[in-house]
């Protein structure tokens, strides 16, 4: 197709005037029938070029995806537009995935949205067989770098699984990958003759600042103040534990006065699905603005206070601010979760409420991130006392039976599978048929190697973030040369740094401007 075809496609399906940048690239790159890496920022239109390509290429094209709560507004917003789309994940009854798998085999979709877990479900593996994938489409695809701030060990599948679909054409879609972490992307996939379309990281309209809160109370104050100048718009606040998210959300009902809601991993399924619809209440828009949406309701949630589980993917427009209440761990984490300040592309700030003593959470997280070398041989002889041969178990039968959480189970299972010590048969449901074989006690002392390297790297990426919060310099520059982008850091306001070195009218030639928030 040529540019005037692809745009005219664009216009029919999608009812947008014209590409973003980097959009028409990477859609006339898989019509091509060339790989791709994409790497956009936060709210330039990412999954556009996977749902464009998908009209224009044969067989189905299957999208993979950690953003489950998400699936459904992108279907739902496909199938607006007379496209066949659907996901099949955890959210479904057993009779209602058994029809959409059987419609699958069928050829009855264009698109199907699924999590990398997915991939190992013995009944969706069974169905894939029976259809051609097309186009796989891997979203968040940093997720498959250890050197990521986000990585998940279910990613590291993928390869194999394209690899039992016929090696298809794919494109890897991210906002916040450094180029360490974009050839690892490459490499891990297997994409060595990819073409990698990067459009920059720069996001104009978001204005960043440092406030130094030595204090909890310090905190609390300059939350009040920001949200005091919220002036219609919505925020989203994070902190750094679940206890931090209900005590500030209460904060911000009892003394802010505004509606607020809390949201962490420890919430049960119903009211985390409950407290992100009410957030992001709102429909697509009509605009022809490619990204841009109308919101249903703006009496809705305005406020969420939440941890890092109200994840990728929240695409509220016209969110005013986001304050992060605690350090984040990387400056991946923390471009990513600032991204979601506006996205409609209106003015919109990006405030970290900074203390020293912070650092020592994230340093907790980077120590019991992974299994110690004695919890990984308690995890496989639990495997092994669990049945002759072969087991199916779940995450919460291995937490009870090791004391390990989640997080460092998957971690483990992943290194067991990695030495050989562990096949994962295929999945059903939250259950996993392992079949332990041999201990290789020198694979596993490899893993455990690469657990240490991986924390070495996470503590550098930690002092990274301490550097960019203690820093007098441009910190739209310091983010921007940590992803590799050398454009010219221009925004029309660009960060508290910058407008502290701005003369002030009337002062004596050389003289700065006294330190001030962000308005």
């Amino acid at each position: 197709m040529n540019a005037a075809d692809l745009t005219a496609s664009l216009r029919a399906h999608f009812g947008f005037r014209d590409f973003r940048p980097g959009q028409r690239e990477a859609v006339a790159c898989l019509l091509a029938g060339q790989h791709a890496v994409v790497v956009m920022p936060t709210g330039a239109g990412k999954s556009l070029v996977y749902q464009l390509a998908a009209l224009h290429r044969p067989g189905l094209t299957l999208v993979i995806s950690p953003l489950i709560a998400l699936m459904k507004d992108q279907v739902d917003g496909l199938l607006q537009r007379n496209i066949p789309a659907t996901y099949i994940n955890s959210t479904l009854d057993a009779d209602e995935q058994a029809h959409r798998l059987g419609a699958l085999g069928q050829g009855a979709y264009r698109l199907v949205y699924v999590s990398p877990e997915r991939l190992r479900n013995a009944a969706f593996g069974e169905a894939l067989r029976r259809t051609a994938v097309g186009l796989l489409a891997v979203d968040e695809a940093h997720c498959i770098s250890q050197w990521g701030h986000d990585f998940r060990p279910d990613y590291l599948h993928i390869a194999a699984a394209r690899g039992a679909m016929g090696d298809p054409l794919t494109v890897a879609l991210t906002a916040t990958a450094t180029p360490q972490v974009q050839a690892d992307i490459v490499r891990l996939l297997g994409l060595p003759s990819s073409q990698a379309i990067v459009t920059g990281f720069n996001r104009p309209n978001l204005a960043f600042e440092v406030r130094y809160t030595a204090e909890p109370a310090a905190k609390l104050a300059a939350l009040q103040e920001l949200l005091s100048g919220l002036d219609g718009g919505a925020a989203i606040v994070y902190v750094g534990t679940r206890r931090d998210a209900e005590e500030v959300a209460d904060f911000v009902r009892e003394v802010c006065g505004l509606r607020a809601e809390f949201y962490h991993a420890g919430l049960d399924a119903e009211t985390r699905t409950r407290v992100q619809n009410a957030f992001l209440s709102h429909v697509p828009g009509t605009s022809g603005v490619p990204g841009t949406w109308r919101l249903a309701g703006r009496g809705d949630l305005r406020v969420v206070v939440a941890t890092n589980a109200f994840g990728m993917g929240i695409d509220r427009p016209d969110v005013r601010l986001v304050a992060h209440f605690a350090l984040p761990g990387t400056l991946e984490a923390y471009y990513q979760e600032a991204g979601r300040a506006g996205r409609d592309g209106l003015p919109a700030r990006a405030v970290l409420l900074y203390s020293p003593k912070d650092r020592a959470l994230q340093e907790w997280f980077i120590e019991n991130d992974a299994p110690a070398a004695d919890e990984v041989r308690g995890l496989y002889d639990a495997i092994r006392s669990a049945g002759k041969g072969q087991a199916w178990l779940s995450t919460e039968d291995l937490s009870l039976a090791t004391g390990l959480p989640e997080v460092k189970l998957k971690v483990g299972l992943a290194q067991l599978e990695a030495a050989g010590s562990l096949q994962r048969l295929g999945d059903a449901g939250p259950r996993m048929l392992l079949r332990p074989g041999p201990w290789n006690a020198g694979a596993i002392e490899v893993a455990a190697a690469n657990v240490e390297a991986r924390r070495r790297h996470r503590r550098s990426q930690l002092a990274q973030m301490v550097a960019y919060a203690e820093s007098n310099a441009c910190r739209r520059r310091i983010l921007l040369d940590h992803f590799g982008d050398h454009a010219a850091a221009e925004a029309p306001v660009c960060c508290d740094n910058c407008l502290q070195r701005r003369p002030q009218p009337g002062a004596p030639e050389g003289a700065e401007s006294a330190a001030a928030p962000l308005s």
